[in-house]
């Protein structure tokens, strides 16, 4: 299939390149690789770690805020829901706790617990995550 007009190809001729140049090092063979696996690989390397930013560490801190493993887990997978939707700046809420996320650089902005998260408005954010 030859594509006119356009400097894009299709999922499907980059699917047949990429078949065809792939090799799996230290083997001498042509390994075919399917454009899904690539593509898998891709999304995989492209998640990061959570970061806190310097302003949300400074209110965990001042408010007494400490998460736990299963907490700080539900926190990311929150995050990675929000980037599958295509959500930019997230709120995030875990149990009686609110995070705004960046999501794009994967940085909690601010924390806050359940009685500051009442007293406050939420700007800026384009979904939310109950976690």
């Amino acid at each position: 299939m030859k594509i006119q007009n356009s400097q894009f190809l299709s999922a499907l001729h980059l699917n047949e390149q990429q078949t065809n140049i792939r090799e799996i090092p230290g083997q001498s063979t042509t390994a075919h690789v399917a454009f899904r696996d690539i593509l898998s690989q891709q999304t995989v390397s492209e998640t990061e770690e959570l970061k806190f930013s310097k302003h949300a560490t400074g209110r965990l801190s001042d408010r007494n805020i400490s998460l736990s493993v299963q907490q700080l887990e539900r926190l990311s997978e929150g995050t990675q829901k929000a980037s599958e939707k295509g959500i930019k700046d997230s709120l995030v809420i875990v149990d009686h706790l609110a995070f705004i996320v960046n999501i794009p650089n994967h940085t909690v902005i601010t924390a806050m617990d359940q009685m500051e998260a009442r007293e406050n408005v939420f700007t800026n954010i384009d979904g939310a995550v109950i976690a």
